[in-house]
Protein backbone atom coordinates (compact mmCIF):
# COMPACT_ATOMS: atom_id res chain seq x y z
CA UNK A 1 0.00 0.00 0.00
CA UNK A 2 1.39 3.12 -0.77
CA UNK A 3 1.97 5.76 1.74
CA UNK A 4 -0.19 9.07 2.42
CA UNK A 5 2.70 11.30 0.45
CA UNK A 6 2.82 9.18 -2.48
CA UNK A 7 -0.94 8.94 -3.33
CA UNK A 8 -1.49 10.87 -6.60
CA UNK A 9 -4.30 13.01 -6.27
CA UNK A 10 -5.82 14.21 -9.53
CA UNK A 11 -8.11 16.85 -9.59
CA UNK A 12 -10.49 18.52 -12.05
CA UNK A 13 -10.84 22.38 -12.49
CA UNK A 14 -14.28 22.56 -12.82
CA UNK A 15 -16.07 25.53 -14.70
CA UNK A 16 -13.23 28.18 -14.74
CA UNK A 17 -16.01 30.89 -14.31
CA UNK A 18 -16.78 29.69 -10.59
CA UNK A 19 -14.75 29.08 -7.72
CA UNK A 20 -13.26 26.01 -8.23
CA UNK A 21 -10.18 27.07 -9.82
CA UNK A 22 -9.79 29.55 -6.43
CA UNK A 23 -10.25 26.92 -4.16
CA UNK A 24 -8.36 24.59 -5.70
CA UNK A 25 -4.97 26.47 -6.04
CA UNK A 26 -5.67 28.23 -2.58
CA UNK A 27 -5.50 24.44 -0.89
CA UNK A 28 -2.30 24.11 -2.14
CA UNK A 29 -0.57 27.37 -2.03
CA UNK A 30 -0.78 25.76 1.50
CA UNK A 31 2.99 24.17 1.04
CA UNK A 32 2.26 21.65 4.36
CA UNK A 33 -0.71 19.84 1.81
CA UNK A 34 2.20 18.45 -0.42
CA UNK A 35 2.82 16.25 2.81
CA UNK A 36 -0.22 14.32 2.27
CA UNK A 37 -0.21 13.95 -1.92
CA UNK A 38 0.71 14.47 -4.89
CA UNK A 39 -1.65 16.95 -6.77
CA UNK A 40 -1.73 17.08 -10.26
CA UNK A 41 -4.35 19.58 -11.82
CA UNK A 42 -5.88 18.95 -15.15
CA UNK A 43 -6.35 22.16 -16.99
CA UNK A 44 -2.79 24.24 -18.90
CA UNK A 45 -0.17 25.90 -17.26
CA UNK A 46 -1.22 29.31 -19.23
CA UNK A 47 -4.53 29.34 -17.15
CA UNK A 48 -3.13 28.50 -13.85
CA UNK A 49 -0.82 31.29 -14.65
CA UNK A 50 -3.50 33.91 -14.98
CA UNK A 51 -5.26 32.01 -12.05
CA UNK A 52 -2.18 32.26 -9.79
CA UNK A 53 -1.87 36.26 -10.62
CA UNK A 54 -5.60 36.71 -10.07
CA UNK A 55 -5.36 35.83 -6.55
CA UNK A 56 -2.38 36.89 -6.19
CA UNK A 57 -0.58 33.66 -4.63
CA UNK A 58 2.78 32.58 -4.50
CA UNK A 59 2.46 28.67 -5.61
CA UNK A 60 4.97 27.38 -8.17
CA UNK A 61 4.08 24.80 -10.25
CA UNK A 62 5.67 22.67 -13.22
CA UNK A 63 3.79 21.52 -16.20
CA UNK A 64 3.71 18.01 -17.35
CA UNK A 65 2.49 16.35 -20.60
CA UNK A 66 1.67 12.71 -18.84
CA UNK A 67 0.75 12.04 -15.05
CA UNK A 68 3.59 9.72 -15.09
CA UNK A 69 5.72 12.81 -15.15
CA UNK A 70 4.59 14.16 -11.75
CA UNK A 71 6.93 14.82 -9.11
CA UNK A 72 6.01 14.80 -5.76
CA UNK A 73 6.32 17.59 -3.21
CA UNK A 74 5.28 19.76 -6.13
CA UNK A 75 2.21 21.12 -7.87
CA UNK A 76 1.68 19.56 -10.87
CA UNK A 77 -0.29 20.55 -14.01
CA UNK A 78 -1.46 18.13 -16.65
CA UNK A 79 -1.76 20.41 -19.76
CA UNK A 80 -4.53 19.05 -21.28
CA UNK A 81 -5.38 22.05 -23.19
CA UNK A 82 -2.45 24.80 -24.74
CA UNK A 83 -4.49 27.50 -26.29
CA UNK A 84 -6.03 30.99 -24.34
CA UNK A 85 -9.51 30.46 -22.56
CA UNK A 86 -11.40 33.58 -21.68
CA UNK A 87 -12.56 34.04 -18.37
CA UNK A 88 -15.52 36.32 -17.41
CA UNK A 89 -15.97 35.01 -13.90
CA UNK A 90 -19.46 34.96 -12.74
CA UNK A 91 -20.61 34.25 -16.20
CA UNK A 92 -22.59 31.04 -17.26
CA UNK A 93 -20.49 30.16 -21.03
CA UNK A 94 -20.45 26.77 -22.95
CA UNK A 95 -17.36 27.81 -24.10
CA UNK A 96 -15.80 27.59 -20.81
CA UNK A 97 -18.41 24.63 -19.83
CA UNK A 98 -16.54 22.69 -22.95
CA UNK A 99 -13.14 22.96 -21.06
CA UNK A 100 -14.69 22.18 -17.54
CA UNK A 101 -15.63 18.53 -19.63
CA UNK A 102 -12.40 18.64 -21.38
CA UNK A 103 -10.39 18.42 -17.66
CA UNK A 104 -13.05 15.69 -16.21
CA UNK A 105 -12.31 13.58 -18.94
CA UNK A 106 -8.81 13.51 -18.55
CA UNK A 107 -8.40 13.01 -15.37
CA UNK A 108 -11.11 10.40 -15.39
CA UNK A 109 -8.89 8.48 -17.95
CA UNK A 110 -6.40 8.75 -16.01
CA UNK A 111 -7.91 7.15 -12.99
CA UNK A 112 -9.46 4.87 -15.22
CA UNK A 113 -5.75 3.95 -16.31
CA UNK A 114 -4.31 3.77 -12.59
CA UNK A 115 -1.96 6.92 -13.79
CA UNK A 116 -3.60 8.71 -10.82
CA UNK A 117 -4.67 7.01 -7.35
CA UNK A 118 -7.89 9.08 -6.45
CA UNK A 119 -9.92 12.13 -8.24
CA UNK A 120 -11.27 15.55 -6.64
CA UNK A 121 -13.65 17.44 -9.08
CA UNK A 122 -14.25 21.07 -8.30
CA UNK A 123 -17.90 21.75 -9.21
CA UNK A 124 -19.08 22.34 -12.72
CA UNK A 125 -22.01 24.16 -13.98
CA UNK A 126 -24.45 21.51 -14.91
CA UNK A 127 -25.85 23.55 -17.57
CA UNK A 128 -23.48 25.00 -19.46
CA UNK A 129 -20.95 21.23 -19.39
CA UNK A 130 -23.89 19.46 -21.66
CA UNK A 131 -22.88 18.08 -25.06
CA UNK A 132 -22.67 15.53 -26.91
CA UNK A 133 -20.26 13.50 -24.81
CA UNK A 134 -21.37 14.84 -21.47
CA UNK A 135 -25.56 14.15 -21.43
CA UNK A 136 -25.70 13.74 -17.68
CA UNK A 137 -27.58 15.55 -14.71
CA UNK A 138 -23.94 16.04 -12.60
CA UNK A 139 -20.65 14.52 -12.16
CA UNK A 140 -22.19 10.93 -10.26
CA UNK A 141 -23.80 9.31 -13.16
CA UNK A 142 -21.00 10.02 -15.51
CA UNK A 143 -18.69 8.37 -13.39
CA UNK A 144 -20.28 5.73 -13.10
CA UNK A 145 -20.82 5.16 -16.81
CA UNK A 146 -16.99 5.64 -17.34
CA UNK A 147 -15.46 4.34 -13.95
CA UNK A 148 -18.18 1.14 -13.01
CA UNK A 149 -20.02 0.10 -10.26
CA UNK A 150 -23.29 1.21 -8.89
CA UNK A 151 -22.96 4.36 -7.74
CA UNK A 152 -24.19 6.84 -4.97
CA UNK A 153 -24.48 10.00 -3.52
CA UNK A 154 -22.65 9.76 -0.63
CA UNK A 155 -22.56 13.26 1.49
CA UNK A 156 -19.90 12.66 4.48
CA UNK A 157 -18.23 14.30 7.66
CA UNK A 158 -16.54 12.65 10.42
CA UNK A 159 -19.83 12.77 12.38
CA UNK A 160 -22.48 12.14 9.63
CA UNK A 161 -23.48 10.37 6.83
CA UNK A 162 -26.04 10.64 4.54
CA UNK A 163 -26.80 8.94 1.41
CA UNK A 164 -29.67 9.22 -1.16
CA UNK A 165 -32.16 6.61 -3.10
CA UNK A 166 -32.70 9.33 -5.73
CA UNK A 167 -30.36 12.04 -6.12
CA UNK A 168 -30.79 14.46 -9.38
CA UNK A 169 -34.56 13.48 -9.46
CA UNK A 170 -37.58 15.49 -10.44
CA UNK A 171 -39.39 16.23 -6.83
CA UNK A 172 -42.56 14.53 -9.08
CA UNK A 173 -40.57 11.70 -10.05
CA UNK A 174 -39.51 10.18 -6.77
CA UNK A 175 -42.81 8.05 -5.99
CA UNK A 176 -42.65 6.25 -9.42
CA UNK A 177 -38.68 5.77 -9.22
CA UNK A 178 -38.48 3.62 -6.04
CA UNK A 179 -38.77 0.59 -5.71
CA UNK A 180 -37.85 -2.56 -3.70
CA UNK A 181 -34.90 -3.12 -5.89
CA UNK A 182 -33.74 0.35 -5.13
CA UNK A 183 -33.70 0.26 -1.83
CA UNK A 184 -32.13 -3.48 -1.70
CA UNK A 185 -29.18 -2.08 -3.68
CA UNK A 186 -28.90 1.63 -2.38
CA UNK A 187 -28.64 -0.15 1.03
CA UNK A 188 -26.13 -2.88 -0.13
CA UNK A 189 -23.94 0.09 -1.61
CA UNK A 190 -23.50 1.66 1.59
CA UNK A 191 -23.57 -0.97 3.69
CA UNK A 192 -20.16 -1.93 1.58
CA UNK A 193 -18.61 1.08 1.52
CA UNK A 194 -18.96 1.74 5.50
CA UNK A 195 -16.94 -1.23 5.19
CA UNK A 196 -14.63 -0.87 2.79
CA UNK A 197 -13.90 2.57 2.78
CA UNK A 198 -14.97 3.59 6.63
CA UNK A 199 -13.61 1.01 8.53
CA UNK A 200 -17.14 0.22 9.84
CA UNK A 201 -17.72 -3.72 10.81
CA UNK A 202 -21.33 -3.64 11.41
CA UNK A 203 -22.76 -0.79 9.91
CA UNK A 204 -26.18 0.06 11.43
CA UNK A 205 -28.50 2.27 8.73
CA UNK A 206 -31.44 4.64 9.31
CA UNK A 207 -33.60 5.19 6.82
CA UNK A 208 -36.03 8.05 5.93
CA UNK A 209 -39.41 7.96 4.93
CA UNK A 210 -40.73 8.99 1.61
CA UNK A 211 -43.89 10.28 3.05
CA UNK A 212 -44.12 13.47 5.46
CA UNK A 213 -44.76 11.07 8.86
CA UNK A 214 -43.32 8.33 7.02
CA UNK A 215 -47.37 7.94 5.19
CA UNK A 216 -48.67 8.03 9.05
CA UNK A 217 -50.05 4.59 8.41
CA UNK A 218 -51.23 5.09 4.57
CA UNK A 219 -53.30 8.41 5.06
CA UNK A 220 -50.24 10.68 3.74
CA UNK A 221 -49.40 8.33 0.77
CA UNK A 222 -49.16 4.55 1.12
CA UNK A 223 -45.15 4.19 -0.43
CA UNK A 224 -43.99 4.07 3.22
CA UNK A 225 -46.38 1.16 4.36
CA UNK A 226 -46.51 -0.58 0.50
CA UNK A 227 -43.06 -0.36 -0.76
CA UNK A 228 -40.33 0.92 1.91
CA UNK A 229 -41.30 -1.27 5.48
CA UNK A 230 -41.41 -4.47 3.76
CA UNK A 231 -38.37 -3.56 2.03
CA UNK A 232 -36.36 -2.95 5.04
CA UNK A 233 -37.95 -6.07 7.05
CA UNK A 234 -36.80 -7.94 4.66
CA UNK A 235 -33.30 -6.75 4.61
CA UNK A 236 -33.40 -6.75 8.46
CA UNK A 237 -34.56 -10.94 7.75
CA UNK A 238 -30.68 -11.10 6.61
CA UNK A 239 -29.40 -10.42 9.89
CA UNK A 240 -28.58 -6.18 8.54
CA UNK A 241 -28.77 -3.40 10.83
CA UNK A 242 -31.03 -1.35 8.91
CA UNK A 243 -33.73 0.66 10.41
CA UNK A 244 -36.70 2.75 10.01
CA UNK A 245 -38.35 4.39 8.10
CA UNK A 246 -38.31 7.51 10.53
CA UNK A 247 -40.08 10.86 9.99
CA UNK A 248 -37.56 13.08 8.62
CA UNK A 249 -38.88 16.17 9.86
CA UNK A 250 -37.43 15.27 13.26
CA UNK A 251 -34.77 12.91 13.32
CA UNK A 252 -32.29 15.04 12.90
CA UNK A 253 -33.36 18.18 15.53
CA UNK A 254 -33.86 15.05 17.49
CA UNK A 255 -30.01 14.71 16.72
CA UNK A 256 -31.08 10.46 16.23
CA UNK A 257 -28.28 10.08 13.67
CA UNK A 258 -26.22 10.38 16.12
CA UNK A 259 -26.99 6.45 16.50
CA UNK A 260 -26.50 5.35 13.58
CA UNK A 261 -23.32 5.18 11.04
CA UNK A 262 -25.53 6.09 7.97
CA UNK A 263 -28.62 7.53 6.99
CA UNK A 264 -30.81 6.85 3.99
CA UNK A 265 -32.44 9.70 2.40
CA UNK A 266 -35.62 8.76 0.07
CA UNK A 267 -34.53 12.30 -2.22
CA UNK A 268 -31.89 14.98 -2.81
CA UNK A 269 -33.24 17.59 -0.62
CA UNK A 270 -34.71 15.32 2.24
CA UNK A 271 -31.09 14.20 3.23
CA UNK A 272 -28.75 17.69 1.44
CA UNK A 273 -30.73 20.33 3.34
CA UNK A 274 -29.86 18.77 6.90
CA UNK A 275 -26.66 17.95 5.81
CA UNK A 276 -25.75 21.15 4.66
CA UNK A 277 -27.50 23.13 7.62
CA UNK A 278 -25.69 21.18 10.35
CA UNK A 279 -21.60 20.56 8.24
CA UNK A 280 -21.70 23.24 5.59
CA UNK A 281 -18.43 24.63 4.65
CA UNK A 282 -16.82 20.81 6.08
CA UNK A 283 -18.73 18.35 4.29
CA UNK A 284 -17.39 16.50 1.09
CA UNK A 285 -19.43 14.83 -1.30
CA UNK A 286 -18.31 11.23 -1.87
CA UNK A 287 -19.72 9.19 -5.09
CA UNK A 288 -19.18 5.64 -3.36
CA UNK A 289 -19.86 2.22 -5.16
CA UNK A 290 -17.85 2.91 -7.74
CA UNK A 291 -14.42 1.30 -7.81
CA UNK A 292 -11.95 4.06 -8.25
CA UNK A 293 -12.11 7.01 -5.06
CA UNK A 294 -13.71 10.32 -6.05
CA UNK A 295 -14.70 13.35 -4.09
CA UNK A 296 -16.05 16.91 -4.39
CA UNK A 297 -17.06 20.00 -2.01
CA UNK A 298 -20.00 19.83 -1.29
CA UNK A 299 -21.23 23.27 -2.77
CA UNK A 300 -21.57 24.79 -6.43
CA UNK A 301 -19.68 27.12 -8.49
CA UNK A 302 -20.80 30.26 -6.10
CA UNK A 303 -20.64 32.69 -9.13
CA UNK A 304 -21.98 34.84 -7.13
CA UNK A 305 -18.64 35.25 -5.90
CA UNK A 306 -16.00 33.87 -8.24
CA UNK A 307 -13.08 36.22 -9.20
CA UNK A 308 -13.77 38.13 -5.98
CA UNK A 309 -10.94 35.81 -3.67
CA UNK A 310 -13.80 35.44 -1.40
CA UNK A 311 -14.33 32.06 -1.44
CA UNK A 312 -13.85 29.10 1.34
CA UNK A 313 -11.14 26.32 0.78
CA UNK A 314 -12.57 24.60 3.88
CA UNK A 315 -14.97 21.86 2.06
CA UNK A 316 -12.45 21.31 -0.57
CA UNK A 317 -9.86 20.60 1.45
CA UNK A 318 -11.45 18.29 3.73
CA UNK A 319 -12.57 16.31 0.13
CA UNK A 320 -8.64 16.02 -0.57
CA UNK A 321 -8.09 14.80 2.70
CA UNK A 322 -11.17 12.04 2.12
CA UNK A 323 -10.35 10.93 -1.22
CA UNK A 324 -6.96 10.22 0.44
CA UNK A 325 -8.21 8.31 3.89
CA UNK A 326 -10.70 6.16 1.93
CA UNK A 327 -7.97 5.46 -0.51
CA UNK A 328 -5.77 3.82 2.48
CA UNK A 329 -9.05 2.50 4.32
CA UNK A 330 -9.77 0.70 0.97
CA UNK A 331 -6.25 -0.48 0.31
CA UNK A 332 -6.42 -1.78 3.73
CA UNK A 333 -9.45 -3.55 3.45
CA UNK A 334 -8.34 -5.33 0.21
CA UNK A 335 -5.71 -6.86 2.11
CA UNK A 336 -7.65 -8.11 4.70
CA UNK A 337 -10.41 -9.72 3.06
CA UNK A 338 -7.96 -11.34 0.05
CA UNK A 339 -5.61 -12.51 3.35
CA UNK A 340 -7.91 -13.26 6.45
CA UNK A 341 -5.42 -14.67 8.58
CA UNK A 342 -3.83 -11.37 8.90
CA UNK A 343 -6.86 -9.86 10.60
CA UNK A 344 -6.75 -13.00 13.07
CA UNK A 345 -3.00 -11.84 13.93
CA UNK A 346 -1.56 -14.70 12.15
CA UNK A 347 0.66 -15.40 10.07
CA UNK A 348 0.64 -16.48 6.99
Amino acid sequence: MKHAEMIKLGISIGDLNGIGSEIVLKTFDDTRMLEFCTPIIFASSKIINFLKKQYNLSLNFQGIDHPSKAIDGKINVMNVWKENVKINFGEEDTEVGNYAFKSLEAATMALKNDEIDVLVTAPINKATIQSEKFNFPGHTDYLARELGGESLMFMITDNLKIGLLTDHVALKDIASVITPELIEKKVKIIQQTLKQDFRVSKPKIAVLGINPHSGDNGVIGKEDEEILKPTLQKIRDKGDLVYGPYSADSFFGSKNYKNFDAVVASYHDQGLIPFKTLSFGMGVNYTAGLKKVRTSPDHGTAFEIAGKNEANINSFKEAVFKAIEIYKAREEYKILTENPLKKQGKKI
